[in-house]
């Protein structure tokens, strides 16, 4: 029976989503319809309209995300959607305000009724709630969560995976953890349906991929430095043989001079429509404690180069500098604001305008943390391929509290995809973090679970012992 669900799970999904796609695009043509009749006809300005609005709806849908019930939680799909939603109704109103700038209608461009758009998004979002609260509840009541096996390496790694997993209960259910080293892992992995493998050795990580792979099980596991050098190449085909090339030559002389323009182009614009909210902050920072309104950091930029990065000031004056920490004592009242809504990054701008920094880009660490993380990880220094960035894909996917490796492994991605729509993406994105409420959750220690090592042999501590 669950097996038959199952089959049908795609027919499903696709019902919800095209009811829900087509209430919203008849919200918006049905309201501005009742004055502009061409929008509910055949005509010129109706198929201008729709084409828009399935145009900008796909795009602002690839970036944000779509109606994915089942995949993610209710809220991120929700806002993910409203945002989407939002761009789309906006520029299909100016679409439709365009085509109406004519000699029967408006001989001068107006936007048409723009109140409207109030009652248009308030329906759309209500509908959005409905369809993402009851739509998940609905396919949580049908499909049971994948029964998981975890397998990794160690009692921390277990801890940071187990940590990720358990916020998607109703996606996941683990049922059992295994060491990577059991002789028994084959067995093991029959008896479950999906498979995440975190924080094992290539060799057997890929002995494993490749044994689910034969017996058609579900398999996640964390990606390492060659899987980028991997997920980055081109299929190439000499003569009749398959090969995959890499050219790791960072950005070409082109996209740089875009990135640079782009870059210009968005500091000067954001600095002067931020500069109301730059006034204010720095009028409360002054009169909370009488410090001074700038702190500047040594930090790391292309090929290691070290400049003085600004931000507004969110900590008490002179106390010790280290990461900031969860519920840290040296954060300011106001600086619990400002680092809440990211508005004490706003004077980076300045130093993407002075060529320190991009717009979209790797963080720039601390000094010390580079230093430790490449003492650890040395391929972290990889990340100072490129210019430091103000948001960038660790910043939006991750955390502050992300780890080294993890954030390593989405700076890179960036760096290999590198492309001018991947920046206006990641742009948009940025939206998101400001209404994620963990995006800066400091540093903390994580719950630990039960673990049992192997060796070599795939023994136990204890088998070991038995056996001596």
């Amino acid at each position: 029976m669950k097996y038959k669900l199952r089959k049908l799970e795609t027919s499903f999904l696709f019902l919800l989503k095209m009811t829900l796609y087509v209430c919203m695009m008849l919200t918006f043509f049905l309201i501005y319809g009742q004055d502009n009749f061409q929008l509910i006809k055949p005509s010129r300005t109706s198929a201008v309209v729709v084409a828009t609005y399935v145009v900008i709806n796909y795009m602002f849908s690839s970036i944000y995300g779509r109606y994915d019930i089942g995949k993610r939680k209710t809220k991120p799909i929700i806002m993910s959607m409203s945002l989407t939603i939002f761009f789309t109704d906006v520029i299909s109103l100016i679409a439709l305000s365009i085509m109406n700038t004519n000699e029967k209608n408006n001989k001068h461009f107006v936007l048409e009724r723009p109140e409207l758009m109030i009652l248009i998004l308030a329906i759309q979002i209500a509908t959005i709630f409905a369809f993402a609260y009851g739509g998940n509840k609905l396919y949580f009541s049908i499909y049971d969560p994948e029964d998981c096996l975890v397998v990794t390496s160690s009692q921390q790694s277990l801890n940071e995976i187990v940590r990720g997993i358990l916020k998607y209960k109703l996606q996941y259910k683990i049922n059992q953890v295994a060491d990577y080293r059991d002789v028994k892992l084959r067995d093991y992995i029959l008896q479950h349906d999906t498979i995440f493998v975190y924080d094992v050795p290539v060799k057997e990580r890929t002995q494993i991929a490749e044994f689910c792979y034969q017996n058609m099980k579900n398999i996640y596991f964390n990606p390492d430095m060659h899987d980028m050098v991997e997920k980055s190449a081109k299929h190439y085909i000499l003569d009749d043989v398959s090969m995959f090339g890499n050219y790791s030559k960072g950005l070409t002389l082109e996209q740089r001079a875009i990135k640079r323009v782009m870059d210009v182009v968005i500091a000067l614009v954001a600095l002067i429509l931020a500069s109301p909210i730059l006034l204010i902050a720095a009028i409360a920072i002054k009169a909370e404690d009488k410090g001074p309104v700038i702190f500047k950091q040594n930090r790391a930029t292309r090929d290691g180069k070290i400049f003085s990065v600004y931000k507004l000031r969110t900590m008490k004056v002179d106390v010790e500098n280290y990461s900031y920490m969860e519920n840290d004592d040296r954060v300011t009242k106001c600086g619990r604001v400002l680092r809440k809504y990211r508005i004490d990054e706003i004077p980076q701008f300045f130093n993407v305008l002075r060529g320190e920094m991009s717009v979209v880009g790797p963080r720039p660490e601390m000094l010390a943390n580079i230093f430790n993380y490449t003492n650890i990880l040395p391929e972290f220094e990889y990340r100072l391929r490129v210019k430091a960035g103000i948001t960038g894909y660790a910043q939006i996917a991750g955390k502050y509290n992300t780890s080294p490796k993890d954030k390593l492994i989405l700076d890179l991605m960036y760096i290999e995809e590198y492309s001018f729509w991947l920046d206006v993406k990641l742009l948009f994105q940025t939206l998101i973090v400001l209404f994620k409420k963990d995006s800066t959750e400091g540093f903390h220690q994580t719950q630990d679970f039960v673990f049992e090592e192997y060796n070599e042999e795939g023994e136990t501590e204890n088998e070991s012992e038995i056996r001596a």
